[in-house]
Protein backbone atom coordinates (compact mmCIF):
# COMPACT_ATOMS: atom_id res chain seq x y z
CA UNK A 1 0.00 0.00 0.00
CA UNK A 2 3.11 2.37 1.03
CA UNK A 3 4.50 1.49 -2.46
CA UNK A 4 1.28 2.43 -4.49
CA UNK A 5 0.83 5.62 -2.85
CA UNK A 6 4.19 6.74 -3.47
CA UNK A 7 3.97 5.78 -6.65
CA UNK A 8 0.74 7.86 -7.31
CA UNK A 9 2.53 10.64 -5.53
CA UNK A 10 5.46 10.41 -7.94
CA UNK A 11 3.16 10.11 -11.10
CA UNK A 12 1.47 13.23 -9.70
CA UNK A 13 4.44 14.98 -9.48
CA UNK A 14 6.11 14.51 -12.84
CA UNK A 15 2.66 15.36 -14.71
CA UNK A 16 1.80 18.79 -12.59
CA UNK A 17 5.48 19.70 -13.46
CA UNK A 18 4.92 19.32 -16.88
CA UNK A 19 1.72 20.84 -16.96
CA UNK A 20 3.58 23.77 -15.10
CA UNK A 21 6.11 23.50 -17.30
CA UNK A 22 4.31 23.79 -20.62
CA UNK A 23 1.26 26.21 -19.29
CA UNK A 24 4.83 28.79 -18.66
CA UNK A 25 6.54 28.33 -21.98
CA UNK A 26 2.65 29.37 -23.85
CA UNK A 27 2.03 32.22 -21.42
CA UNK A 28 5.70 33.54 -22.40
CA UNK A 29 5.62 32.74 -25.76
CA UNK A 30 4.32 36.64 -26.59
CA UNK A 31 6.10 38.22 -23.75
CA UNK A 32 9.44 39.63 -22.96
CA UNK A 33 11.72 38.29 -20.67
CA UNK A 34 11.80 39.59 -17.50
CA UNK A 35 14.40 42.14 -16.64
CA UNK A 36 17.02 41.60 -14.23
CA UNK A 37 17.05 44.08 -11.55
CA UNK A 38 20.67 44.80 -9.83
CA UNK A 39 20.39 46.72 -5.83
CA UNK A 40 21.06 50.41 -7.83
CA UNK A 41 17.99 49.35 -9.91
CA UNK A 42 15.49 48.61 -7.31
CA UNK A 43 16.20 51.92 -5.63
CA UNK A 44 15.85 53.87 -8.06
CA UNK A 45 12.56 52.23 -9.30
CA UNK A 46 11.15 52.95 -5.47
CA UNK A 47 11.96 57.19 -5.90
CA UNK A 48 10.15 56.04 -9.73
CA UNK A 49 7.03 54.99 -8.01
CA UNK A 50 7.04 58.03 -5.55
CA UNK A 51 7.20 59.97 -8.66
CA UNK A 52 4.99 58.39 -10.37
CA UNK A 53 2.29 58.64 -7.34
CA UNK A 54 2.85 62.17 -7.34
CA UNK A 55 2.68 62.66 -11.33
CA UNK A 56 -0.89 60.61 -10.79
CA UNK A 57 -2.14 63.04 -7.68
CA UNK A 58 -1.47 65.68 -10.04
CA UNK A 59 -3.37 64.58 -13.02
CA UNK A 60 -6.02 63.58 -10.81
CA UNK A 61 -6.93 67.39 -9.58
CA UNK A 62 -5.60 65.86 -5.74
CA UNK A 63 -4.16 68.16 -3.58
CA UNK A 64 -1.14 68.00 -2.99
CA UNK A 65 0.57 69.68 -0.10
CA UNK A 66 3.89 71.16 1.40
CA UNK A 67 5.77 69.15 4.20
CA UNK A 68 7.91 71.60 4.41
CA UNK A 69 5.17 75.24 4.97
CA UNK A 70 2.17 72.88 5.79
CA UNK A 71 0.51 73.43 9.63
CA UNK A 72 -0.47 70.49 11.74
CA UNK A 73 -4.23 70.94 10.97
CA UNK A 74 -3.21 70.76 7.12
CA UNK A 75 -1.19 67.58 7.22
CA UNK A 76 -4.20 66.10 9.41
CA UNK A 77 -6.29 66.93 7.10
CA UNK A 78 -4.38 65.55 3.85
CA UNK A 79 -2.96 62.70 4.86
CA UNK A 80 -5.04 59.29 4.78
CA UNK A 81 -3.99 57.48 8.83
CA UNK A 82 -2.39 61.07 10.24
CA UNK A 83 -4.26 62.56 13.06
CA UNK A 84 -3.43 65.51 14.77
CA UNK A 85 -0.67 64.01 17.15
CA UNK A 86 1.44 62.63 13.95
CA UNK A 87 0.92 65.85 12.23
CA UNK A 88 2.13 67.98 15.43
CA UNK A 89 4.88 65.34 15.21
CA UNK A 90 5.56 66.09 11.75
CA UNK A 91 5.89 70.03 12.42
CA UNK A 92 7.95 69.50 15.93
CA UNK A 93 10.06 67.37 13.90
CA UNK A 94 10.74 69.83 11.02
CA UNK A 95 10.69 72.95 13.65
CA UNK A 96 13.55 70.57 15.17
CA UNK A 97 16.02 69.26 12.60
CA UNK A 98 14.90 71.86 9.44
CA UNK A 99 13.14 71.54 6.28
CA UNK A 100 12.83 67.84 5.29
CA UNK A 101 14.78 67.44 2.20
CA UNK A 102 12.81 64.22 0.34
CA UNK A 103 9.30 63.06 1.35
CA UNK A 104 10.93 59.77 2.62
CA UNK A 105 12.35 61.49 5.38
CA UNK A 106 8.95 61.48 7.04
CA UNK A 107 10.01 58.22 7.77
CA UNK A 108 12.37 59.67 10.58
CA UNK A 109 9.08 61.46 12.47
CA UNK A 110 8.27 59.25 15.35
CA UNK A 111 4.82 57.46 15.02
CA UNK A 112 5.44 57.42 11.10
CA UNK A 113 6.43 54.41 9.50
CA UNK A 114 7.14 53.11 5.92
CA UNK A 115 3.45 51.94 4.55
CA UNK A 116 2.67 55.44 6.66
CA UNK A 117 4.42 57.37 4.10
CA UNK A 118 4.05 55.31 1.28
CA UNK A 119 0.19 55.87 1.28
CA UNK A 120 0.56 59.23 1.32
CA UNK A 121 2.98 59.88 -1.39
CA UNK A 122 0.56 61.15 -3.69
CA UNK A 123 -0.78 64.01 -1.54
CA UNK A 124 2.97 65.23 -0.37
CA UNK A 125 5.63 67.66 -1.85
CA UNK A 126 8.55 69.36 -0.36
Amino acid sequence: MKYGIRALLITMTIACATLSHDALAASSAGAKPPAVQSKSDTASSSQAKAQDAAKSAEDEGGTRISINSATAEELSKVMKGVGMKKAQAIVSYRNEYGPFKTVEDLKQVPGMGGTLVERNLANLKL
